[in-house]
């Protein structure tokens, strides 16, 4: 096997171009002429066999291989980080980096109120959120390119390791003045012949509806369809017509939307933690799965109180 034979300080040298995307502002920020920070990222590129960056006269960009190496070497530097610092420094004093894959209905509302605390607790750890589809969600942990994901399951996977955390039912969402709005629940008997709105085929939640329609006999018509659940919503402020959600995409205490339990069928859908099969969490990552699965835990215990 062939030895890369690259250093700590090359490798700091590339993630702080790649972040900056400046040979002059990275080299200020390292304390580093702008010569001598070229030499290193020369010598990188030359022990790697091929370009990070594409240059200009202007800017530089990192190439399709330089994409790719850069999360490698932000894992590699807070590996090192944590074999020297320790977990009980690390809580108290790194800069660290955790990539989360989380579906939209949850990271619209949710997410964000889970990374506020623990930015307070945590301001040196960055949170990068990729905000997709489920589908997208399982291959962005299964590729290694996030740490762990947010998301449902419907069936299992071998690849994957899911910890069910919260049980998500879906809700009717509805403007306030809406005249069904002061019901206590709804039937999908009572709502078929309102202007219904749903996301697209492709996304996990409508898959889940129609899963569960086709198995009672039911087959609603929907009047709007959308991709992403928060054009949904924002059509539903606007009075367009009602939708069947689940309940963690819903904001607490929405001034104009409402969300009534949804019977006969009811549905709802686990809402959990997704891991690659035989990982480990670097402890950044691991300090905000833990906070994340509290958060959800006490979600759960308001949701049932």
């Amino acid at each position: 096997m062939k030895r890369i034979n690259f250093d700590l300080q090359q490798l700091q040298a590339f993630i702080a171009v790649a972040e900056r995307g400046s040979f002059r502002a990275a080299a200020e920020h390292i304390h580093l002429s702008p010569p001598a920070l070229s030499r290193r990222i020369e010598k990188l590129e030359s022990i790697i066999g091929a370009r990070l960056f594409n240059r200009t006269t202007r800017e530089v960009e990192l190439t399709s291989l330089g994409r790719v190496f850069l999360e490698r070497a932000r894992a590699a530097i807070d590996d090192l980080e944590s074999a020297i610092l320790g977990i009980s420094d690390i809580a108290a004093t790194r800069s660290g980096r955790v990539t989360v894959a989380c579906v939209p209905s949850a990271a619209i509302y949710f997410l964000p109120q889970v990374i506020s605390s623990f930015s307070a607790k945590y301001p040196s750890i960055r949170i990068r959120v990729i905000d997709e589809s489920m589908n997208q969600t399982l291959q962005s942990v299964l590729a290694g390119e996030s740490d762990f994901g947010i998301g449902f399951m419907n069936t299992l996977m071998p690849e994957i390791a899911f910890e069910g955390i919260h049980d998500d039912p879906f809700v009717v969402a509805m403007r306030r003045d809406h005249p069904l709005a002061k019901r206590a629940a709804l039937t999908w008997s009572q709502i078929e012949s309102e202007r219904l709105i749903s996301v697209a085929r492709s996304s996990g939640n409508r898959q889940l509806l129609d899963d569960v329609m086709s198995k009672v006999g039911l087959n609603p018509h929907f009047a709007f369809e959308v991709s992403h659940i928060g054009t949904l919503l924002g059509m539903v402020e606007a009075g367009l017509g009602i939708a069947a959600v689940p309940r963690t995409a819903l904001p607490a205490n929405h001034p104009l939307v409402i969300g009534l339990p949804l019977r006969k069928p009811t549905i709802s859908r686990s809402l959990g933690l997704l891991r690659k099969q035989g990982s480990t969490l670097r402890p950044a990552a691991a300090m905000f799965h833990e906070h994340l699965r509290a958060a959800l835990r006490k979600r759960r215990l308001l949701a049932s109180g």
